[in-house]
């Protein structure tokens, strides 16, 4: 056999297969990312309702003003991320969230070396607002439309989380230090954990999945990088006005103001102070919080799987009448210690706390398309400002009356309203597939 004949068959010998393991798509490493980095922004949000008290005896504002600087903190919170989630797409996501930890980080350092309430008012409302605003649930929107077409309300859901778990990893760790030491400690703490958090961005963090030349995950062709986007400013207020002439928008905003009312002003910022009234220890009341934290995060990932199987506006009204039927019995729970049935209010309330995310980002997007980032991004404003008003009158009912209670009733009462206004939302009609034309 000749050379030539022998390489020849040698060829057509077949060649051992190797077995490839499945890689796991880039995606979900840029959704880890994306939640670590909302964990450490969700750091400073553990902090308001332990500093109420703290800074009332140190310094002797009033809880009104303490509520005041909590309030600005709360609404800049939300009209920044509108702004935010429109400079994503003109900057890149790497860029705009780098610069808003490093703001939050300062803002909260800041805070150590205050003397006048105005100073709150500057580190702990407008410093940190506008960071935690660039770092707002549009952030996740943003990263969860750019890098999935599958799984969308999952990891919604998951990424909503991270605030949730932010929460419950500090909470326990600030309310301690508060209590042990000072308020200062904490503050500090909170920065370096934001800082912390900067490298990772940067170095892991990418903008879309051509810059690593992938398809989105469950994308069937590849989607090329849209160019920058200008005119943020612009876009985002355009985008606005076009969505203030349609019904599902006011409905939308208005639940989510419910929402973050309910939420965020209500029991993240008033609950360890109205706890502490009835005798509970900060610590204990910290560690109810915490608990909250981890059925959060259960109950919103849950809430993302139904949203991708559910329709997202039975889903909501059935979140927030629950959520409002549980704050009514909340006054009745409140006690020196801990007792099962405030441990069951506080699983409970946990399941629901923003399990409303994913169902309104399913809105949003089946409502708004190429603009349900920006859209979702002014729905959260809404939210923040209705979280606002409550972490201010919160303060002044508790001054005025010496006691939360008609807080929580209103509150209940409120969601009960939300409820009704997630089920008027109307379906968009689907667009029917275009009829194939004989030749």
């Amino acid at each position: 056999m000749t050379q030539t004949s022998e390489a020849t068959a040698a060829a057509e010998q077949p060649k051992p297969s190797r077995s490839r393991r499945p890689s796991v798509h880039r995606a979900w490493f840029v959704a880890a990312v994306t939640f670590v980095t909302i964990i450490g922004a969700a750091a400073f949000r553990s902090l308001p309702g332990l500093l109420i008290d703290p800074l009332h005896q140190d310094f002797g504002w009033s809880r009104g003003t303490i509520g005041a600087a909590v309030s600005i903190n709360l609404a800049l919170y939300g009209l920044t991320a509108p702004f935010a989630a429109a400079l994503m797409d003109r900057f890149g996501i790497r860029r705009v969230v780098a610069v808003a930890l490093t703001v939050i980080a300062v803002g909260s350092g800041l805070t150590v070396w205050m003397t006048a309430a105005w100073q709150l008012l500057l580190c702990w409302g407008l410093l940190v607002g506008l960071g935690s605003g660039s770092m707002a649930l549009a952030f996740a929107a943003t990263v969860t439309n750019r890098w999935f077409t599958a799984c969308r309300g999952l990891v919604s859901g998951i990424l909503t989380a991270g605030s949730a778990s932010g929460q419950l990893i500090f909470l326990p760790l600030l309310s301690w230090m508060v209590e042990t030491y000072d308020w200062r400690p904490a503050a500090v703490t909170v920065a370096l954990a934001a800082l912390a958090v900067v490298p990772f961005v940067w170095l892991l963090l990418r903008d879309h999945p051509a810059d690593v030349g992938l398809k989105p995950y469950g994308a069937k062709e590849f989607v090329p990088k849209p160019a920058p986007v200008t005119g943020a400013a612009r876009r985002t207020l355009r985008v606005l006005s076009s969505a203030v002439r349609t019904g599902p928008f006011w409905l939308l905003a208005g639940t989510f103001a419910i929402c973050g009312a309910s939420t965020n002003g209500l029991i993240q910022t008033h609950f360890v102070p109205a706890a502490h009234d009835h005798g509970m220890p900060i610590t204990a009341a910290a560690s109810l919080l915490a608990v909250i934290g981890v059925f959060d995060v259960v109950g919103t990932i849950a809430s993302g799987w139904f949203t991708d199987r559910f329709e997202p506006r039975r889903l909501l009204a059935m979140y927030y009448a629950l959520r409002g039927i549980s704050l009514l019995f909340l006054p009745m729970l409140l006690a020196p210690s801990v007792h099962p049935p405030m441990i069951f209010f506080i699983v409970f309330y946990g399941l629901d706390w923003v399990a409303t995310v994913p169902p309104t980002l399913a809105l949003c997007r089946e409502h708004y398309g190429e603009d349900s980032a920006i859209v979702f991004g002014w729905v959260l404003a809404s939210h923040q400002v209705g979280a606002a008003l409550v972490a201010f009158l919160g303060g002044v009912t508790r001054d005025v009356f010496g006691s939360y209670d008609m807080v929580w009733y209103a509150s209940g009462t409120l969601c009960a309203a939300a409820a009704l206004m997630a089920l008027v939302i109307r379906r968009r009609p689907a667009v029917p597939a275009p009829v194939p034309v004989a030749a």
